[in-house]
C-alpha cells in the first residue's frame, strides 16, 4: 500500500480563470484519513500584473466583507509563496493527494500557479501517472457514494452530519479547506462502514 499524504486545498480569487484573473488566498491542510492532522500551509497573495478582476466574482465579495478583508491582509508576492509551497508540500511524507470541492476550480488556480512561478507540479507523480494530477474530487466522490447526481453533490445538498459542527464554512481558505478535510474524512468512514455491514 502506497504512503499517501491528502492535501485539502480551498482557494479565493477575483474570476474563474487563472492568468485572467488572480488567486487572492489559498490554504491547504495535510492529513491522514483518521482525521490526523499533519500541517497546513496559507497564504494571501497579491494580485497578477495585467489580470482584471471578473465583474460577477466581484459582485460577490460584496456580500462577503469579513472574508474579503481577511485575504487582503498580509499579501505575498505569489512566486515566493508558490516557492514556499512547493518546499511545504516536499517536506511531507508520502505521495501527495490534492483533495477539494469542487477540485476542477482550486486546482485549475493551483496548478497553473505552480507552473508560472516555481515550473513544477507536485501533484503530478512521475510514477503513476506523469499526465494527469493526483487528485480527488470531494462532490464526485460523494455522488459515487450517496448514489445520487451532480446537482445534488454541493456541500449546501449534503447531509449536515457529514460535517464536523465546529468547523465553519467561512471563504477564509484555511477554514474551508480544514472544514472539507474533514468532510472527506467522514466520507471515507461512512464508505468504509457501510462495507462492514
Amino acid at each position: 500500500m502506497t504512503n499517501e499524504v491528502y492535501i485539502s486545498t480551498d482557494i479565493e480569487a477575483n474570476g474563474r480563470s487563472p492568468g485572467h484573473h488572480s488567486m487572492l488566498s489559498f490554504a491547504s491542510v495535510a492529513f491522514k484519513l483518521d482525521k490526523t492532522i499533519i500541517s497546513t500551509f496559507e497564504r494571501n497573495l497579491k494580485e497578477l500584473p495585467g489580470a482584471k478582476p471578473y465583474r460577477e466574482t466581484m459582485e460577490w465579495w460584496q456580500t462577503q466583507p469579513k472574508a474579503w478583508k481577511a485575504c487582503r491582509q498580509n499579501q505575498a508576492d505569489p512566486k515566493e509563496a508558490m516557492t514556499n509551497y512547493l518546499e511545504w508540500i516536499k517536506s511531507l511524507e508520502g505521495i501527495p493527494i490534492f483533495v477539494a470541492a469542487p477540485v476542477s476550480f482550486d486546482y485549475r488556480f493551483i496548478s497553473w500557479y505552480l507552473w508560472e512561478f516555481t515550473g513544477e507540479d507536485p501533484f503530478l507523480n512521475m510514477n503513476l501517472n506523469k499526465y494527469a494530477p493526483q487528485a480527488i474530487d470531494i462532490n464526485t466522490y460523494y455522488i459515487a457514494l450517496m448514489n445520487t447526481n451532480i446537482t445534488q453533490s454541493h456541500r449546501l445538498s449534503m447531509p449536515r452530519d457529514l460535517f464536523d459542527p465546529d468547523l465553519p464554512h467561512t471563504h477564509r481558505a484555511l477554514d474551508d479547506a480544514m472544514e472539507q478535510a474533514m468532510l472527506f474524512c467522514n466520507l471515507v468512514q461512512n464508505n468504509n462502514d457501510r462495507h462492514l455491514t
